[in-house]
């Protein structure tokens, strides 16, 4: 059996069971085993943290800008190897493994430097002889709980704003993927942090996860995930006060207009709901197409849809990874079972596939004749189906846009610069994209949605700081 990879609580790597984690395109590949957490030790985490906070809070600006930037000179040196870590865990391909990773490192980049760019107001009182002072401060003990779509950014987009501002972390990744999170925390340890400022519980949610919602010493959780989980999330905050953050589901449209450009358009939506095997909350699962270009854009994708190459994250030339696990992989091939019975048409795809190893493969799936009252233009898949939705019209097409219950991001191709700019104005979404995928977001602006699909400050950039600190405001009289 492989070393057993530990949880760090207290600046001390503790754990003794553990669980396997499996490669997904070759379920015979043990990536590693990882320890599991108990509700103690997550416990321990917290308490840790909590003791750490008063002085990690008022450490100085140059030490966690230090920290921050050999992290991020570490990531971009281990770039190759962590992008094939993370790649046999999850399984998107190599080259959007080695991108994720690059992007965790610009991101601790970019904190490091913010570390040092601490700023706040002066102004003058409406009464003579007061000045006024208004500061932003860390909040306490923040409980990160992380998706396992995203093993390495998501965690990092958390973890560098949270530390980088003066708050301490317990951190719970994906049970699913928690070797990414594990390499970033090792990172961080040995690039100084003081023992207890950062602690990682590996380990079921509803174990690890729980004590950490019940804790009444976490004074904030970020959480990204489904949005039942969400939900406990916000209801077990409310109970205990305390500050959340929640990045949910995502049922985002991509508009494609008669002036589009068709090759734009297909590559577009290609890369939009397929790459990364559709796995992202950010992935466009509804293609609303209008009339006049409707028949060849259908038949120019689901030529791009059918060439798509599946097969080993690791492979070379592949485009399209496994399925993270079973579980995932079932809810995929019902998904497609009830898009069928609800009367759309399946064009191409939705076969399991056979490669030279084992694993969760699944040819990308493309439905046509689809209406935006079917449950798989309602609901989340979060897989490799998309959905074609014909309308008549612009106008139309932006009222299918943004009927439903999601807003995280929303997209349209045109050449028309008067729909373009209605379009970024009127759609009801936190991120809009024009002739671009809807998946493609930076480092260093706010990421975030509207409706159900998130809740509380942006995440990202310099609007990080609207979630990892608290607004204070001090008078001083004069002499």
């Amino acid at each position: 059996m492989s070393e057993l990879k530990q949880n760090l609580i207290d600046g001390e790597w503790v754990g003794t069971d553990g669980a396997e984690n499996i490669n997904p395109s070759n379920i015979k590949d043990v990536v590693g085993v990882y320890a599991r957490a108990t509700a103690d030790d997550t416990k321990q985490a917290i308490a840790a943290a909590k003791a750490a906070f008063p002085a990690w809070s008022r450490s100085g600006i140059l030490e966690r800008h230090a920290i921050l930037k050999k992290a991020s000179d570490e990531i971009m040196a281990r770039k190759q190897e962590l992008g094939e870590l993370l790649s046999r865990e999850e399984g998107k391909t190599l080259a959007e493994g080695m991108a994720e990773v690059g992007r965790a490192g610009q991101i601790f980049d970019f904190f490091s430097g913010e570390a040092l760019r601490l700023a706040g107001e002066t102004l003058p009182s409406v009464r003579p002889g007061i000045g006024v002072e208004i500061t932003r401060e860390p909040l306490g003990v923040i409980g990160i709980i992380t998706p396992w779509n995203f093993p390495i950014a998501i965690p990092t987009w958390k973890i560098a704003p949270a530390l980088c501002y003066g708050n301490t972390v317990v951190i719970k990744p994906a049970d699913l993927v928690p070797g990414s999170t594990w390499a970033i925390v090792d990172i961080l340890q040995r690039a100084g942090l003081p023992k207890g400022v950062l602690n990682l519980v590996m380990g079921k949610g509803s174990v690890v996860g729980q004590a950490m919602l019940e804790s009444p010493d976490v004074t904030a959780i970020t959480f990204t995930g489904s949005v039942n989980t969400g939900k406990r999330v916000a209801q077990a905050s409310v109970e205990h006060n305390r500050k959340f953050q929640l990045e949910m589901g995502g049922k985002n449209p991509t508009i494609v207009l008669d002036d589009a450009d068709l090759k734009t358009a297909v590559e577009t939506v290609a890369q939009s709901a397929f790459f990364s095997t559709g796995q992202r909350c950010t992935a466009a699962s509804r293609v609303i197409v209008t009339e006049g270009i409707h028949d060849k854009f259908v038949e120019a994708l689901s030529e791009r849809v059918r060439n798509l190459r599946v097969g080993d994250a690791l492979g070379k030339d592949v485009e399209i990874g496994p399925v993270v696990d079973p579980s995932q992989l079932k809810q995929d091939m019902d998904y497609l079972e009830i898009g069928k019975s609800e009367g759309a048409k399946l064009v191409c795809g939705g076969e399991r596939l056979e490669r030279d190893t084992e694993g969760y493969f699944l040819s990308p799936a493309l439905f046509t004749e689809a209406t935006n009252s079917m449950r798989i233009s309602r609901e989340e898949i979060f897989g490799p189906v998309a959905s074609v939705i014909r309308a008549k019209d612009y106008d139309e097409a932006l009222s299918i846009a943004n009927d439903t219950p999601f807003g995280l991001s929303a997209g349209i191709v045109t050449t028309s610069l008067k729909h373009a700019t209605h379009f970024k104005r009127n759609s009801e979404a936190g991120m809009v994209m024009v002739n671009v995928p809807t998946a493609g977001v930076d480092f260093h602006v706010p990421f975030g949605g509207r409706k159900g699909s998130s809740y509380g400050p942006r995440e990202q950039g310099r609007y990080a700081a609207e979630f990892f600190t608290v607004v204070k405001t001090a008078y001083t009289a004069a002499g």
